[in-house]
């Protein structure tokens, strides 16, 4: 199906007048474009990727790179990329994609529904029959809520249709816009153990709030289900990260020399974004029985400071 004859579907499956419509990207990706009340958002087929979440009134949640990549088989840099079933490289198979398969999958939209105080949840489906990889020997199946409201909520549910019982890795890695990285304080993680990926794996303890951001910063907090609150004193505001069905919090932001050696992130956007990620990861993942289900979620929004 063409990209012309995928909008024209999907208008007459989903399409809301006013409210939720289709287009085609410059470079083909299918995208909805969602106009609420409350908010306005816009979220591709292409990884169920979230790009852009604005409520009335205020300024972008997210960040999304302007160097990103928005192809077919590239990861989309920003937004909140799903990652599942694997958290960072395959821990075996070199080969496969970094931070699993879904990220990179084409999602099918299943519904778009208008809720009666106006705002929208959007439906997307993946399964082991529309992707899977052969480092990932299981049968899945995974559903993504993501609902534009006055506040945004994401929530990814992963069923397990087969006989045994699968272990997997799944993260919102959620990418938060700031106006300076080096003013923000986060709070929620003290005493909390964490995985220092900056510093040869070592296993340390957030002894102190709040914590502040003074370098390449990818840290693994473990056992944590708390609330994250992000005080941005430079843009005036302060983002909460709610979260349930998740065990941990990942706090990431590459700096400059990191920064600058990737090459769908530009050179000074380290300065306007953090990710505070909610998910399942390293001892923390799920070990998910036969016919059972598990959800991960994420309720983000922002106040005035």
């Amino acid at each position: 199906m063409n990209e012309t004859n995928a909008v024209d579907e999907l208008e007459g499956r989903c399409g809301i007048p006013g409210t939720v419509r289709f287009e085609a990207d410059p470079n083909g990706l299918i995208r909805v474009l969602v106009e609420t009340p409350h908010a306005e958002a816009i979220a591709y087929l292409h990884g169920a990727h979230l790009t852009h979440y604005q409520a009335r009134g205020g300024r972008p949640a997210l960040f999304t790179s302007t160097q990103s990549r928005f192809q077919r088989g590239q990861p989309i840099r920003g937004g909140v990329p799903i990652v599942f079933p694997w958290f960072g490289p395959h821990g075996v198979d070199s080969s496969a994609p970094m931070h699993g398969f879904a990220r990179v999958a084409e999602w099918r939209l299943e519904a778009a529904v208008r809720e009666p105080d106006g705002s929208v949840v959007l439906s997307f489906g993946l399964d082991s029959a529309r992707a899977t990889h052969p480092a990932w020997p299981h049968a899945y199946a995974a559903r993504y809520s993501v609902r534009i409201g006055p506040r945004l909520e994401l929530s990814l549910e992963v069923t397990n249709p087969s006989d045994r019982t699968m272990t997997y890795e799944e993260a919102l890695h959620t990418y938060l816009a700031v106006e300076d990285v080096r003013a923000v304080e986060i709070r929620g993680l003290a005493g909390a153990t964490y995985v220092d990926k900056t510093d040869g794996m070592k296993r340390k303890t957030q002894e102190s709030e709040p914590l502040r951001i003074a370098g390449e910063t990818d840290r693994v907090y473990l056992g944590t289900q708390a609330t994250c609150v992000l005080d941005d004193p430079a843009g005036g505001r302060r983002l909460l990260v709610e979260k349930w069905g998740s065990d941990a919090t990942v706090v990431w932001n590459p700096w400059v020399a990191k920064a600058r050696a990737m090459p769908d992130f530009g050179d000074e956007e380290w300065l306007r974004m953090l990710c505070i990620e909610t998910g399942n990861v390293a001892e923390c993942g799920v070990r998910l029985p036969p016919r059972a289900r598990h959800v991960v979620g994420a309720r983000i929004w922002s106040e005035s400071l």
